[in-house]
């Protein structure tokens, strides 16, 4: 499901503090090893999974595989779960995966408004900030204004912003528009200026020679 900007005035921020959350995180591990759901080298190689194995580095590697190809471009528009299948990634929450490609014209946002559904296999475990009700509910009213002044990114009023709410059935990510100046580069340079939250529509790819730390 998509929307548009609406006029509606933003909701007034409640986010949780990061402490609070990692708590509960933890209080819940402690709960499912205690009954005998999970155990503790279960937990540690599922993190191990989702920080080394996936993540927005392999969504990297297949947007910068769309910059380059254009053809592998149209199968991903068309189906990105088969297509990232070709490149060997899928799994878990990746079964439906659907990508919405930035354009002159259109920006495209992410999110989950019913709780956080995400695609796993191409970014990794959602960020905090993806789950907060804060989010959840501002970017669908306001996602000009929640980009600028929760991301610092500055969307230009003749560009239409379309929200997606992803949902158990399909997880939307975007495929960024290609900085300028990187013709030439390689798949492996491209990748590198690729971010997860270029992926999620809160940001965009770095241009040549930026870097997180820059």
């Amino acid at each position: 499901m998509t929307t548009t900007e609406s006029s509606t005035s933003p909701v007034a921020p409640h986010p949780r503090e990061e402490a609070e959350i990692a708590a509960r995180v933890k209080a819940l591990e402690a709960m499912l090893i205690e009954k005998g759901v999970m155990t503790t080298d279960a937990v540690d190689r599922l993190a191990e999974i989702y920080e080394n194995e996936v993540g927005p580095h392999l969504g990297a590697r297949v947007t910068a595989k769309a910059w380059t190809d254009d053809e592998f471009r149209s199968r991903l528009l068309a189906d990105a779960s088969a297509a990232c299948a070709e490149l060997g990634i899928g799994g878990l929450q990746g079964e439906d995966m659907v990508v919405v490609e930035d354009t002159e014209s259109v920006h495209n946002v992410i999110v989950c408004t019913l709780c956080s559904c995400y695609p796993w296999p191409v970014l990794g475990l959602p960020p905090n900030w993806y789950k907060a009700p804060a989010y959840r509910s501002r970017v669908v009213r306001q996602p000009r204004a929640v980009l600028r002044d929760d991301f610092g990114y500055e969307v230009p009023d003749s560009v239409e912003i379309r929200v997606w709410d992803s949902s158990a059935e399909l997880r939307y990510w975007v495929l960024p528009r290609r900085p300028a100046g990187t013709d030439g580069m390689s798949e492996e340079d491209l990748a590198g200026l690729v971010t997860r939250d270029s992926l999620i529509g809160v940001g965009q790819a770095f241009a040549p020679g930026h870097s997180p730390g820059h």
